[in-house]
């Protein structure tokens, strides 16, 4: 993947040189396809592709992609969609990463920026649409150049065919003819059995890199002259330098410059090793934290006392309050869940050269449009003059959307003067994450005689993830995101919200006031609520001794996907069969992005060490369209074992007001002999596209708490399952 090819130099090969470019424009209320070589220079620049087609006279069709390439296999997928459409040689297409700038917005999310599992879904029509474009303005040139009806020519494989001639054009001998088109509005899509690439198993075109070595991430990119900051930064949340020792720092060999900043005190140096010196020679010595002594017991303490405080109403549909009086019978329990590292392997970094004439950024980063604004207000420099570099990142689960590594290069940056690169340590990037949020859950629903759920009532607490990241987005006290998977935002394109058919649902949400940072974590909160109402779920089919997977169907009758889905993984896994002695099995479903996930796990108990070990998932994915099925697969192994992590361990330790926690020999995620068979099974399906890197996670957590409860009777409301909660469990049970 080349990066360093700036906007200018691409735009300008773009259109000076012999090719076709097709740009997809995208607007609030949809897209058009538009030839480059139609449009004056200023006018492209204030124009908003999503994506381009170039096609060269040597017959290579270059690809530039606007979302980020995070090992989710996401270029390989889109570029299948424009293949296919496009008939293009496969061998003959080539990938790059798009730099920031408007025409690159996610349709869905309108900015540029990949989370949410959104590039796919959001992406699939406009770039079917542009392949097809483009296919017929070549299929055009052609029959022009040889004065023949364009529907005797046919497209394959980068080539057009005249069969009655046996004459045949490849895509680069027409490219310059097909430039002077003008673009088809609406040109002819494939019918899915005409369909090549899309729905096969085709090689990941950015692994050969990965694995050979040549694949550059931020650590790896460096620059003539490039300098290392690092950051002393403070041991408790709120902290501030009370002193710190300039001169021992600048006498440091090869240290340039001290610097205080927000995020601490900065150390600037030729190398690393001399900025880590500088960095110990300050001897910083800190003021107190905003909570001295908050730790976890404090944490948790603090977000279950908040549950009796008044939150703001996300849900109301029926009357609650009555269902729950006229109730047959009721059921309540109280869930919790911690906060989670997001833990990626490469650790935050961010690379800047700061010039009185523009700035370019080199990040690992899963957003363009936020940092080019950042670095505007930062440098005064206008966005145009911000080139965003995307480089491979070493893992996202969302971190990476957040940019405040970014922001930290670009003061560094502009007060050095140089290029400089700032380093967090494997330490400095768990202490200083922006974690899942940790979650309080209150809940009580209402049955009536013939065991269905008629009332639903829900409080939760947790500290806002918008607070941070959009605070306009909080809508009358209810930060949504931190409701996905209970509740969406209103007119949401994601389905984050229950999928259960119950009549009377309240749901209120408090915003904890805990200083604990929280951003989006694979699948956002979608993990930790669906844990919550799938456990819930589960007790609630048990009280009225109903079979678990009865119980769900029974209130999905008119939600044909979930129900799909559930069927599906039921029938796969042998619901129902007899399992050893000492050994459970448990089901849950769940619904985000658009794509729905049932689960089934199959654990087995060691009831006297209150150990477990979890043998088996099958997982049923119904997720629309399947364009790369392999990769779907592979993302939804990934997404259980991640998410199979936080039930066995994971869990962010506190103390002192700050995070205890710092490398994986304290905050381990799970090892690979302890990841269990996984079967994903793939429903073949025409509704609408959902997502797919992050909907393989909620499901896990509850199919495993519910499988330990199938095989203990004890009911475990707190992840992770510790051997001490499974024993504490097994007592009340």
């Amino acid at each position: 993947m080349k990066t360093a090819m700036t906007r200018r130099e691409f735009m300008k090969d773009s259109l000076a040189a012999a090719g076709l470019t097709i740009i997809a424009s995208v607007t609030p209320f949809g897209y058009r396809l538009v030839n480059a070589s139609e449009m004056k220079k200023d006018e492209i620049a204030a124009f908003n592709p999503t994506a381009w087609i170039r096609i060269t006279p040597d017959d290579i069709v270059t690809l530039t992609m606007g979302p980020t390439e995070m090992g989710q296999g996401t270029h390989t997928s889109l570029a299948m969609v424009i293949a296919d459409e496009l008939e293009a040689d496969w061998k003959k297409v080539r990938i790059r990463m798009g730099e920031a700038r408007p025409e690159f917005i996610n349709p869905i999310l309108h900015v540029q920026l990949t989370v949410a599992s959104a590039s796919i879904r959001a992406f699939y029509m406009p770039l079917r649409t542009m392949g097809a474009a483009c296919q017929a303005m070549l299929l055009e040139a052609a029959a022009r150049q040889w004065k023949v009806p364009k529907k005797e020519c046919r497209a394959i494989g980068g080539k057009v065919f005249h069969k009655k001639s046996n004459r045949s054009l490849t895509y680069g001998q027409l490219c310059l003819e097909a430039a002077k088109l003008k673009v088809p509005e609406n040109p002819p899509l494939k019918k899915e059995k005409e369909f090549k690439f899309i729905g096969k198993k085709i090689p990941r075109m950015d692994i050969p890199d990965k694995v050979s070595g040549k694949a550059v991430y931020g650590l790896d990119f460096s620059l003539p002259g490039l300098h290392y900051a690092v950051i002393a930064r403070p041991p408790a949340y709120g902290a501030k330098p009370v002193s710190f020792d300039r001169k021992a720092a600048e006498a440091v060999k090869g240290v340039k410059k001290v610097l205080e900043i927000p995020q601490g005190v900065a150390v600037c140096a030729e190398s690393l090793d001399a900025a880590w010196a500088g960095r110990d020679a300050l001897k910083v010595k800190w003021g107190p934290g905003t909570i001295p002594l908050m730790d976890n017991e404090y944490i948790e303490r603090s977000l279950m006392e908040d549950l009796d405080k008044p939150g703001s109403k996300a849900v109301s549909t029926g009357d609650v309050e009555a269902a729950l009086k006229g109730a047959k019978s009721k059921v309540k329990a109280i869930y919790f869940v911690p906060f989670v590292a997001h833990a990626t392997m490469e650790p935050m970094n961010c690379t800047v050269h700061v010039r009185s004439d523009g700035c370019d950024i080199w990040a690992p980063t899963q957003g363009q449009t936020v940092p080019q604004a950042i670095a505007s207000k930062i440098t005064g420099l206008p966005k145009d003059k911000v080139n965003v570099h995307t480089t491979f990142l070493g893992c996202g689960l969302g971190r990476r959307g957040r940019p405040d590594f970014i922001v930290e290069a670009l003061i560094i940056g502009k007060a050095l003067g140089k290029p400089v690169k700032v380093v967090w340590t494997r330490e400095e990037d768990i202490k200083y994450d922006a974690f899942r949020a940790a979650m309080s859950h209150r809940i009580e629903a209402g049955l009536d005689d013939k065991g269905q759920v008629i009332a639903w009532s829900h409080k939760t607490v947790s500290p806002s993830i918008l607070k941070d990241i959009n605070p306009k987005g909080i809508q009358n006290g209810v930060d949504f995101m931190s409701l996905w998977g209970l509740a969406d935002f209103p007119k949401s394109p994601h389905n984050n919200r229950i999928m259960y058919e119950i009549p009377n649902l309240y749901i209120e949400f408090l915003i904890s006031k805990l200083p604990i940072p929280v951003a989006p974590w694979r699948s956002v909160q979608n993990g930790p609520n669906a844990f919550v109402i799938e456990s819930f779920i589960d007790e609630l089919a048990h009280a009225v001794g109903k079979d678990p997977l009865e119980f769900r169907l029974a209130h999905l009758k008119n939600n044909k996907r979930p129900r799909r889905v559930l069927e599906t993984v039921a029938e796969k896994a042998g619901w129902g069969r007899p399992l050893p002695e000492g050994m459970g099995r448990g089901i849950a479903q769940h619904s985000c992005f658009g794509t729905y996930v049932a689960q089934v796990a199959e654990v087995s108990v060691n009831k006297r060490e209150g150990t477990f070990k979890v043998h088996r998932l099958v997982i049923a994915v119904d997720c629309g369209p399947a364009v790369h099925p392999f990769n779907i697969k592979t993302q939804i192994e990934g997404a259980a074992t991640i998410a199979l992590s936080t039930v066995l361990r994971e869990e962010v330790k506190f103390s002192k007001g700050g995070v205890e926690s710092a490398n994986f020999d304290d905050y381990s995620p799970i090892r690979i002999t302890e990841v269990p068979d996984i079967e994903v099974h793939i429903i073949k399906s025409n509704d609408k596209i959902g997502g797919i890197g992050e909907p393989g996670v909620p499901p896990t957590a509850p199919a495993v708490a519910n499988a330990i409860f199938n095989a203990t009777g004890a009911r475990v409301r707190r992840i992770p399952i510790t051997p001490e909660r499974l024993l504490e469990a097994m007592k009340k049970a």
